[in-house]
């Protein structure tokens, strides 16, 4: 497994800069800014816990014919390679099997049936599916297996198609030798108990995937390179054994719903923040942030080296998509000069599509400020070298907020910061579709203010008017997810991507759309506004139960009034 840390890694842990000599005035702001950032204290995240005995199921092609390959041929090398371990293994073919085809192992043919596969490392259900129903693969090679601990994939078309397939899952194509060695290498580590980080926090009651039935955001979705997220219609749901700490999902969410929790984000916040201030104090201007993971990226930067790094702080995290605009934006306004991702050709390309699209906002952002193009940018070890001395850099005065486990909280810190030191700002900036800011638009003329947009909104953006027939509208709460315009019976409502620049604007709740109340004619009290009343009687105006004066006077009533009425015929 990627990693076995129970706590989450500190600012500095194996940073290629440490074992630099130091020699230059920078490099030492570097090492005494990641030495003070390593000793910024962190809350410990949880585990998740694998056990794995070691039943291993090996799945191969296999066709029979004169000419065709049984396909055993890969799983004799892969168990030859395996001999003396501690693993004990089965044999499934997606095809026809001939007759001893593997002496001394449990085979299976699924006679190029269809195959399911769930679960992970420890808990691997497979089933071949028939019109007679489903065949659990592990009781049929085993009386009393209840499952497979472990998967080797050798098939032509691996059974999972994911960026980050689940732990304890290998595939790979069995013709090359060296990919066979490493099958072998990694399944003989994989016996034992094993533990995770829970890489992630999630809070429903802000989630903007759904609502009454309804579909809004699913960012994370659409981000998570490793398949973990469902859709429950009004929620999502994160299965931790299949997640492996992408991050995509958190830097891609507009709530903050899901929060990465290694490390959380308050405490980076904090690490980042004594960082950038270390680095101020002993180099007289702020430190370029170079994010990278703790794989391909740091391997990159060792093999970079030497001094071609000296222009850069180095950030390791897990994965290089779990920082986002919400901690770039910090970063710069804490006072550092510039942030910089880098992308290895290991990141996912769902990842790498949700880091361009949060960088593109970020950018919008910050050149409608009026700040130099560029001062965030993905880059791979290549274009790092090239850019070194010509890249953007930010110089202003550093903020003081701290670190927020509440995402759009930190957001609005950094902005209002960044904000205050750009010199004079337009008030309304564009931003690029699928922005987390903007405006709602309401044609008064179709509302009817019947509610229902306020019922589904999750941010708390729209609200009535409690004993007042009103529309009232919170910008700063307001995360684009479309629910309200998906809920709006009369299309009476748009959303549209923007960022307010001044604070007590985007603070304050304007109304979008108002009506005197309509009493009721027996009554007098008020129970609707009058164009809820005229639209519902336009709409019943055909229907046989409404043709004579007495029903339609009904329409006018409140539904006390109107049982009563009812009950008196």
């Amino acid at each position: 497994m990627r990693s076995r840390r129970t706590a989450a890694p500190a600012i500095g842990d194996g940073n290629v800069s440490q074992v630099n000599q130091i020699t230059t005035p920078l490099q030492r702001a570097r090492e005494l800014a990641l030495g003070a950032a390593a000793e910024v204290s962190a809350e410990p995240t949880s585990e998740i816990e694998f056990r794995s005995s070691g039943r291993l199921l090996i799945i191969v092609e296999s066709e029979v014919g004169p000419t065709a390959d049984d396909g055993t041929a890969a799983a004799h090398a892969l168990i030859q390679r395996l001999t003396g371990s501690q693993l004990r293994w089965a044999v499934l073919s997606r095809g026809e099997l001939p007759p001893n085809a593997v002496p001394g192992v449990p085979t299976l043919s699924a006679r190029g049936r269809p195959i399911r596969l769930a679960g992970h490392l420890g808990a691997f259900q497979i089933t071949v599916v028939s019109e007679s129903g489903e065949l659990n693969v592990a009781e049929a090679v085993e009386r009393g297996n209840d499952g497979f601990d472990l998967i080797a994939d050798l098939s032509a078309q691996p059974l999972v198609d994911l960026a980050m397939p689940p732990l304890g899952y290998f595939a790979e194509n069995p013709t090359v030798s060296a990919n066979l060695d490493r099958v072998a290498d990694g399944l003989r580590d994989m016996v034992g108990e094993f533990t995770k980080p829970r890489y992630f926090n999630y809070d429903p009651s802000i989630c903007a995937h759904g609502n009454s039935g309804l579909q809004g955001c699913r960012q994370c979705l659409d981000a998570c390179p490793a398949g973990a997220i469902v859709s429950l219609v009004e929620r999502i749901e994160v299965d931790p054994y299949a997640c492996q700490g992408g991050g995509a999902c958190a830097t891609s969410c507009p709530t903050g719903a899901i929060t990465y929790a290694y490390p959380r984000p308050r405490d980076m916040l904090n690490r980042l923040r004594v960082l950038i201030a270390t680095y101020r104090d002993n180099a007289a201007k702020g430190p370029s942030l170079l994010f990278h993971d703790v794989g391909p990226g740091r391997e990159a930067l060792d093999a970079l080296g030497g001094t071609a790094m000296d222009a850069w702080v180095p950030i390791e995290v897990e994965e290089v998509a779990s920082v986002g605009m919400d901690l770039w934006l910090a970063c710069l306004a804490y006072g550092a000069s510039r942030v910089d991702l880098l992308t290895t050709t290991a990141l996912p390309s769902s990842s790498l599509t949700t880091l361009s699209h949060q960088v593109d906002i970020a950018e919008a952002v910050l050149t409608g400020l009026g700040y130099p193009a560029g001062l965030i940018a993905m880059k791979s070890p290549q274009q790092l070298v090239a850019s070194e001395r010509s890249a953007a850099i930010l110089d202003i005065p550093c903020a003081g907020f701290m670190g927020s486990n509440q995402k759009r909280d930190t957001l609005f810190s950094a902005l209002d910061h960044l904000v205050a030191n750009s010199g004079g700002t337009p008030s309304v900036l564009a931003l690029p579709g699928g922005a987390p800011f903007g405006e709602v638009r309401v044609d008064r003329s179709a509302c009817t203010l019947c509610m229902a947009c306020v019922s589904v909104c999750p941010a708390s953006a729209l609200s009535d008017g409690r004993d007042q027939p009103l529309l009232g509208f919170l910008e700063r709460n307001c995360v684009q997810c479309g629910l309200c315009e998906s809920a709006c019976p009369e299309s009476a409502i748009q959303a549209s991507p923007r960022l307010l620049t001044d604070r007590a604007e985007r603070n304050a709740v304007r109304i979008l759309n108002e009506e005197a109340p309509f009493n009721c004619v027996a009554c007098g009290k008020p129970f609707a506004t009058r164009s809820v009343v005229e639209r519902m009687t336009q709409k019943l105006a055909g229907h046989h139960m409404f043709q004579d004066e007495r029903a339609i006077r009904r329409l006018q009533m409140c539904g006390d009034c109107r049982v009563i009425d009812m009950m008196q015929d």
